[in-house]
């Protein structure tokens, strides 16, 4: 037995769904624990931003369990189990790695990456459309740059960062006209353009835009912590000009 532990969890997972089981467990359907899944994705991914390398097993743990657990209650429905999604994991992997496991050769990465597009192409015919295949489920963000990626691969692109920005530009223009016209709906809009044109500006110099925002959320937020801890009195009592200066003392405490 090359992996003990690893069906050890998968033998666990199905007496606590069993009859003898937990009533939990026996409770959940891949509905109930959607949260969860996503729940556990993102304390994975703070652990690897963090670089907590010993709480990063701890979460891939937790995601590993989403994974089995999904599988064990398709198994209990008759639909399929564990083996199934680690075969066709297999299968899409052997396929998609011609240059490792087949005679294909590839001369640097993006060939690699343009392979992978190629065969899942293939692999995928019922998709019609280039935007076929991006999860309803995701970020608005992280849709929005799976959204640009795709049809720029198509050509659908602008013909210079200054367009690009120019673009930006003019988007904000057409916002504060949706501001003076007190229509929500329309600001709505116009902000979420901002928003769209802002993710093809950082994938133009290829950063994430997701990545980006984590960072900016951070960022404030220790900044702000700082804030609570240097102030001489409740905040809610602050001036403008009072908190400005707070706000500038805090960013010179915080390393970022």
């Amino acid at each position: 037995m090359k992996y003990p532990n690893l069906e050890k969890l998968v033998d666990i997972i199905a007496v606590l769904r069993s009859e003898n089981g937990c009533k939990w467990d026996r409770e959940q359907t891949h509905r109930s624990l959607r949260p969860n899944m996503i729940e556990e994705a993102y304390e994975a991914v703070d652990a690897i931003d963090d670089g907590d390398i010993a709480n990063l097993r701890e979460e891939l743990g937790d995601v590993l369990l989403q994974v089995v657990l999904h599988s064990q209650i398709a198994k209990d429905n008759g639909e399929f189990d564990i083996e199934d999604v680690a075969k066709e994991l297999s299968d899409k992997l052997i396929h998609r790695h011609p240059h490792v496991f087949g005679d294909t050769k590839i001369s640097c990465t993006q060939d690699i990456v343009d392979n992978w597009d190629k065969l899942k192409k293939e692999e995928k015919t019922y998709r019609k459309s280039v935007l076929d295949g991006i999860s309803k489920s995701q970020s608005a963000l992280m849709a929005a740059q799976k959204i640009s990626k795709k049809v720029v691969k198509v050509g659908f692109e602008w013909d210079s960062v200054e367009s690009l920005k120019k673009c930006i530009q003019s988007e904000y223009k057409e916002f504060e006209e949706a501001v003076e016209s007190g229509d929500k709906n329309l600001m709505e809009d116009e902000m979420g353009d901002i928003f769209f044109a802002t993710v093809n500006l950082a994938r133009w110099y290829k950063l994430d835009a997701e990545q980006a925002l984590l960072r900016a959320n951070k960022k404030f937020t220790k900044r702000f912590r700082k804030m609570e801890e240097i102030a001489q009195k409740p905040l809610e009592e602050y001036t403008y000009e009072e908190y400005d200066k707070l706000w500038k003392q805090a960013k010179i405490l915080v390393e970022d």
